[in-house]
């Protein structure tokens, strides 16, 4: 079938080729056949019932510094002119990103939404990996530095970031002498309205942080990602190198648990992030990464997979 593929992206004109997913699917779905445009979130409108999208028809290639050609801007009708919406907005995850699945979610019962609009507003990174919590290092979610002080008195080393951040950024070590804590607190609370996530240091970190991608709840594939020289970080938008991996018993396990789960929701692409091949950090929900490098270290075309996946949802929709 041909469909029509809408894409809710970052300017295309931002991303590295080389690595982007959302690049890759575009690819993968203009090579079954499938129209795409693409739009940001901010060309969203609602009238008259509808949602909108100001968005370029584009054509896509692998080739570095022509990689994409826009049509002039055409009026897309969301819900009645589009089969798939892929939300792949990079966060900050904010009120402008939450607004984003408000719109979307109304026009879900027509046009499918990768991921579901609601279970991504509903599920932040860092805080629905809070059900799983049987598989997590020590957390606490805390903007009080009385609580992050008793925190690292117990577990003495740990790492302070904010609750909804992205790619590695904004994460801070504070070793068992407390040095910069009330400082990093105060920043981050003049920063953020919101809670931080505190938790105990893992130096398993030093042998990579595992990347696992789910498609509609199944695993197909991972890569670890090592942190770069004198980093702790091992996101690869920081710094951090990918290298091929197998999975753990311990992660298979914690796969298993997750999956039906994120199925239920319409979650179709989750990645999830686990340390030393048994604590589960995060579980990422609204553009996760990594499926160019699961393929170029495993062949396995991820990407094909999803839109598999959500071939066979439309067609259960009729």
């Amino acid at each position: 079938m041909s469909l029509t593929v809408a894409v809710q992206m970052d300017p295309l004109d931002s991303i590295n080729i080389a690595g982007d997913s959302t690049f890759a699917l575009m690819l993968s779905a203009q090579a079954r056949g499938h129209s795409l445009f693409h739009y940001t979130a901010e060309d969203l409108s609602y009238a008259d019932g509808r949602v909108w999208a100001k968005a370029h028809p584009v054509t896509v290639q692998r080739r570095e510094g022509d990689y994409f050609r826009f049509e002039a801007p055409v009026n897309l009708d969301l819900g009645e002119a589009a089969d798939v919406v892929l939300m792949r907005q990079d966060p900050p995850f904010d009120l402008g990103y939450i607004t984003a699945t408000h719109l979307l979610e109304r026009i879900a019962d027509r046009t499918l939404v990768v991921n579901d609009p609601v279970s991504v507003r509903n599920a932040p990174e860092k805080v629905f990996v809070l059900d799983y919590a049987r598989f997590m290092p020590p957390t606490l979610i805390t903007r009080s530095l009385d609580e992050a002080r008793a925190f690292l008195a117990q577990h003495h080393d740990i790492v302070v970031k904010p609750l909804h951040g992205n790619g590695g950024k904004a994460i801070f070590r504070v070793g068992s002498d407390g040095a910069n804590l009330s400082a990093l607190i105060e920043v981050f609370n003049q920063t953020w309205r919101e809670p931080h996530m505190v938790q105990a240091f893992l130096p398993a970190v030093a042998q990579g942080d595992k990347r696992i991608v789910l498609v509609d709840g199944e695993v197909v594939g991972a890569i670890n990602r090592l942190p770069g020289e004198g980093e702790i970080r091992s996101n690869l938008a920081v710094g951090g190198s990918a290298v091929k991996t197998e999975l753990t018993d311990k992660e298979r396990e914690i796969c298993a648990a997750l999956g039906p789960e994120l199925k239920r929701r319409g979650l179709l692409f989750v990645g999830i992030d686990v340390i030393g091949g048994e604590w589960l950090t995060e579980i990422n929900v609204t553009s996760p990464t990594g499926i160019v490098a699961i393929e170029r270290f495993d062949g396995t075309d991820v990407a094909g997979l999803i839109w598999d996946a959500i071939e066979r949802k439309l067609a259960e929709r009729g």
